[in-house]
């Protein structure tokens, strides 16, 4: 951003190009992954479907109009950040040297940063006097699709849109460390919401694999573990505070062996808790 643009000058000029930035990630992941389920949907891999229940029309067409007001409120929040960080109201630009283990650092520890933001937040926004307002808009995709990645109420945008305003104003950060963080947050964010477990078998039961995410690990939460599985990335922070679903290891379990054998059929339903 130019420097000394006034604040009005920032929403008309720099406004537009963030929008395309995090509309393009939007649709570039969806696109990607889109794909990749169909595919995965015309090979023995179809087995994986996590639901017997297909997402209609009315879901794409939801999912996608939310995230298209998502994606504005982002560029809403951030162009104030990028404005006060052009002018010196910030802790200022990265000036070390950036190598290649500098910004792998810079990753992990945002990654480390963000999914820990997500949890509590995502669980607070769980609060029957948060819920209603706040989340419900997400969790009408009982059956997501990668375009539910950013299927949001307006509050809950806001709030998603927070921490990487905040860290862009706080921790002087590497381009590339936040370009990457950036990529490696919409990839696992469609992967959560494909429906379709590609992950390897024995990964939940695995002592290092199994501190990162599934998708069916995120699939219980929409379909039938609503106070379960607040995490993003990691499983710890449910592991430490009780709310992982009881169920997961075992469901994860036998989803991924229907891989191993020959169906003529997509998944049964997830039970219910």
């Amino acid at each position: 951003m130019p420097h000394n643009l006034s604040l009005s000058d920032a929403f008309w000029h720099v406004l537009p190009n963030v929008f395309l930035f995090d509309g393009g990630r939007y649709v570039i992941g969806t696109v990607v992954m889109s794909a990749v389920l169909w595919l995965v949907d015309r090979t023995w891999l179809r087995a994986r479907i996590i639901q017997n229940r297909r997402a209609g029309r009315a879901d794409y067409t939801r999912e996608m109009l939310t995230s298209l007001r998502s994606v504005m409120i982002y560029a809403l929040v951030s162009t104030p950040a990028l404005w006060l960080q052009s002018n010196g109201y910030t802790v200022g630009d990265f000036t070390g040297k950036a190598t290649a283990p500098i910004i792998a650092l810079y990753v992990v520890v945002l990654l480390i940063a963000h999914d820990a933001y997500f949890y509590w937040t995502h669980r607070a926004l769980h609060d029957p006097r948060l819920f209603k307002r706040w989340h419900r808009t997400h969790h009408r995709s009982v059956t997501p699709t990668p375009f539910a990645a950013y299927a949001f109420d307006w509050r809950e945008a806001i709030v998603q849109a927070f921490f990487v305003s905040a860290w862009f104003c706080l921790v002087p950060t590497p381009f590339l460390a936040m370009f990457i963080f950036l990529g490696v947050m919409i990839i696992r964010n469609v992967w959560g919401h494909s429906g379709t477990e590609l992950h390897p078998r024995g990964m939940a039961d695995h002592p290092f694999w199994g501190l990162f995410t599934t998708t069916v690990h995120h699939d219980l939460h929409h379909s039938g573990g609503f106070n379960h599985n607040f995490g993003l990335y990691f499983t710890w922070w449910d592991r430490m505070m009780g709310t992982e679903h009881p169920r997961y290891r075992e469901i994860f379990r036998e989803v991924t062996a229907r891989g191993a054998r020959e169906t003529d059929g997509l998944a049964q339903p997830l039970p219910a808790e």
